[in-house]
């Protein structure tokens, strides 16, 4: 019962984080301090519930703990195909990225491969184009992180959350951080990480079970794989079309 309470408790943060803050309560000197309530808990349960097609009744239903289960984006949720709050995105469309680190569970050949065609599942259906860059700073720092790791989302072991990335911005805007302590395959980093990437361009979860954009990781075969049109109308209404030249 105890670890129910704590998974919950931890994927209510993670679904919910930066969308439903708690309570703030006043401690003197100490400032301000936010404590969570039952009420926003059980605000948050019944949201997860809506958002997934569950019966929204705020009860910890066994279907309600067999999603809680499943491996997941760290990005919280919101609905539809959906932008950031004010629709950020990147000013430009060609941008830069580099991989800082690398998993032991595949060879740096594969993650290169595994990023670059991550990549081009957005390139291909936009005016986007990314180059790779090996020192310095880029737009887009890739790079795999264990537990605690200098943001305010860690991570939690094998399994849960398997990533998150942030939206377009400065400073630590558009870095992708994928969780070292899970056991990493080439077809399931090029999935996780065009995820991944979708966040980064600016585009929210989507609600949709055959999105991308969809929190819950599911199997696509590499080779088998398109872009659902949920996410290409996300992401063309942000940065448009292709436009192709045709010579007269």
């Amino acid at each position: 019962e105890d670890e129910c309470l704590y998974c919950l408790c931890f994927l209510l943060d993670s679904c919910c984080l930066f969308t439903f803050p708690a309570s703030p309560q006043n401690y003197g000197s100490q400032g301000t301090v936010w404590k969570r309530s039952s009420a926003s808990l059980l605000y948050k349960l019944k949201y997860m519930q809506s958002f997934f097609n569950l019966e929204g009744n705020g009860k910890m239903t066994s279907e309600t703990f067999e999603l809680m289960k499943q491996p997941r984006c760290g990005v919280p949720e919101m609905a539809g195909y959906h932008f950031f709050p004010r629709k950020i995105k990147w000013p430009m469309l060609d941008l830069t990225y580099r991989i800082v680190n690398y998993t032991l569970d595949l060879s740096w050949e594969e993650v290169d491969q595994a990023m670059h065609e991550a990549f081009q599942v957005w390139s291909d259906v936009t005016p986007l184009h990314f180059t790779r860059i090996f020192n310095g700073t880029a737009d887009i720092m890739i790079s795999f992180e264990s537990k605690e790791h200098g943001d305010i989302l860690p991570f939690d072991g094998p399994l849960g959350q398997l990533a998150h990335a942030f939206p377009p911005g400065d400073n630590i805007g558009g870095d992708v951080h994928f969780d070292d302590d899970e056991t990493w395959t080439n077809f399931n980093l090029f999935v996780v990480a065009a995820h991944e990437f979708g966040h980064i361009l600016g585009l929210h979860h989507s609600s949709d079970p055959k999105a991308l954009m969809y929190p819950l990781y599911t199997y696509r075969g590499l080779k088998e794989f398109v872009l659902p049109e949920d996410d290409v109308e996300g992401i063309q209404a942000l940065y448009g079309t292709i436009c192709l030249f045709i010579p007269k």
